[in-house]
């Protein structure tokens, strides 16, 4: 069997778009957005150059499927994965979160998560073990530890898409 023939072409503006010719002459596309948003495509068998069938997903939908299809897969945001079901990831405070200039604590993240912030990078220090009393500002990187469930409530509590 083949490798799988996989081109990547850079959207300027948009993103980066990925084409895949499977082992059965089978095309499909996945346009990965600047936004995190991905564009998923299947073309049709009979012309490869017709686009069948097209859904638009969020990150949080792309990463599911990702995790559908591959569960030890690498995103660029999870960190480690254990047999225990504990995952270890980075989650970004935007600048325009409604938590930037806020302090931790105020997130209630680890009592309606069970999900804990073990660190932030804040550009080129981190800051191990940050208190309930941690301002955090636009640009932080979190890393934050628990079950694949409170680690993604943690990232909808901070606005991740």
């Amino acid at each position: 069997m083949s490798a799988p023939r996989l081109r990547a072409t850079p959207l300027p503006g948009i993103g980066v778009q990925y084409d895949l010719v499977t082992r059965e002459d089978r095309h499909l596309s996945v346009v990965a957005h600047r936004d995190g948003a991905r564009t998923v495509s299947v073309y049709r068998a009979d012309d490869p150059d017709s686009c069948a069938q097209s859904t638009r997903l969020t990150g949080a939908e792309a990463g599911a499927l990702i995790d559908a299809l591959k569960p030890s897969h690498h995103s660029a945001s999870l960190l480690y994965t254990t047999d225990l079901g504990l995952v270890a990831e980075r989650i970004e405070v935007a600048a325009t979160s409604r938590w930037n200039g806020r302090v931790l604590g105020e997130t209630r993240m680890r009592t309606d998560t069970g999900a804990s912030v073990v660190a932030v990078l804040r550009r080129a220090e981190a800051i191990p073990s940050p208190a309930p009393d941690f301002r955090l500002a636009g640009g932080d990187t979190l890393i934050v530890i628990g079950t694949r469930e409170g680690v993604d409530a943690a990232a909808t509590i901070l606005g991740r898409e």
